[in-house]
């Protein structure tokens, strides 16, 4: 069964067409800047190539016509007629507390997803986009939603909660939700077959650490807490998000500034963590070759990146009472060596000891880093989000009850 996998933001769409009884992908890419100046679509092909067209793209609905083109296109294409996708998976954002798995997607569910847009409305409306293009261009085809606030639905209530007005949370849905949840079901599944354990007797973390980043709490396969809240700005430091901060310093800012609540969601969200405290740049690497030039402020942003992931594993360690494998996925997680060397020693009073010089070799790929002697496995475990989208939807499709089967 060949599955296309979309992934659609406000002004792009990300894609990959897998083969899943080949275990194979045939194309994968995404389409920039849409609706501005200089949009363009680059496209790797299955033999590797990649491939760079440009074009006027004002919509998503162009956006995943120039897809479906370039997938069929003759002399980039890997299929020869849009008959051979079968499904289509797309992630959506935002899925409340209305969606705790992945679905089947008809007129109900797009309801429902738009019923969520008030809490999520950057993100749900690019989503639909895509499904409504999907609609109109390839109608008698089957879609599937798959969720990032699915997997932490299973949070106990005590866990979710804000200490607000239990009627705020009746009337408007605020609490708790959490992001990413598809990489950390994929890593967490991935890491106990990796490691040859038994997921539904496994306590782990799982640090999916990048531009933006969460990190889960995962008990016997349930996600127990994650850092991420009602929106994604909370927890970690990111690139562009200041994670946690007093709301004393939100309100403050507002009327000191005199600004909005859309300005100051701007500020907190695009202006912000390593971005906003080191003035250079929200990628790590450019903070690294800064500090190299002996960047104070870019030493700083650093330091207090590194800082929260140390502490929210710790939190996540009490709250497991104790843990067996703590996970490393997303961009840093995977190839920053000296993020996973800082927290992993920092972590060493509690008997986790990983492989120093191995870390520093290892660069996304699947390894185990911890030392026999450890009292915790240490993993890095390179996310594919893509294919547990297809994956959802290929067993949804075929109507299985969900059994995941990992690659």
């Amino acid at each position: 069964m060949k599955i296309l996998v979309l992934n659609c933001g406000s002004s792009s769409v990300k894609y990959k067409l897998l083969d899943m009884e080949a275990n194979a992908e045939l194309g994968s890419g995404a389409v920039e800047k849409i609706g501005m100046k200089g949009s363009f679509l680059k496209h790797k092909r299955k033999d590797g190539q990649k491939v760079l067209l440009e074009g006027e793209i004002l919509e998503h609905q162009v956006a995943v016509e120039y897809i479906l083109g370039v997938l069929t296109s003759e002399k980039h294409g890997s299929i020869q007629s849009l008959n051979e996708i079968n499904a289509v998976g797309h992630r959506v954002v935002h899925g409340g507390e209305k969606f705790n798995s992945s679905v089947l997607i008809d007129e109900e569910v797009i309801k429902r997803i738009t019923e969520c847009i008030d809490i999520a409305p950057l993100h749900n409306p690019p989503n639909l986009a895509g499904i409504r293009a999907i609609n109109e261009l390839l109608p008698e085809v089957h879609q599937v939603a798959v969720f990032d606030t699915a997997f932490h639905q299973s949070m106990p209530d005590y866990a979710y909660m804000y200490g607000i007005p239990y009627s705020l949370y009746k009337k408007y849905g605020i609490r708790r939700y959490g992001f990413h949840g598809t990489s950390h079901r994929y890593v967490s599944h991935r890491a106990c077959e990796f490691l040859g354990l038994d997921y539904n007797k496994t306590k782990m973390i799982t640090a999916h650490i990048g531009n933006g980043a969460s990190i889960a709490a995962i008990e016997n396969g349930k996600s127990v807490d994650t850092s991420m809240g009602f929106t994604p700005i909370e927890g970690l430091m990111m690139g562009t998000r200041s994670g946690d901060v007093d709301l004393g310093v939100v309100t403050y800012i507002m009327e000191k500034e005199m600004i909005s609540p859309s300005v100051a969601s701007t500020l907190f969200n695009k202006h912000s963590g390593v971005l906003g405290v080191s003035g250079i740049s929200s990628d790590m690497r450019d903070i690294e070759s800064a500090i190299n030039e002996g960047n104070e402020r870019a030493q700083l942003a650093w330091n207090m990146y590194e800082y929260r992931i140390k502490k929210y594993i710790g939190s996540y360690i009490a709250a497991l009472n104790g843990v067996d494998v703590l996970v490393f996925t997303g961009g840093v997680g995977e190839n920053q060596t000296s993020t996973r060397e800082y927290v992993c020693n920092g972590l060493a009073f509690m008997g986790l000891k990983i492989d120093n010089d191995l870390n520093a070799q290892t660069y996304g790929t699947e390894v185990l880093l911890s030392i026999p002697e450890s009292t915790v496995k240490v993993v890095v475990i390179p996310t594919d989000e893509e294919y547990m989208i297809a994956s959802d939807t290929l067993t949804i499709i075929n109507g299985l009850e969900k059994n995941i089967v990992f690659k």
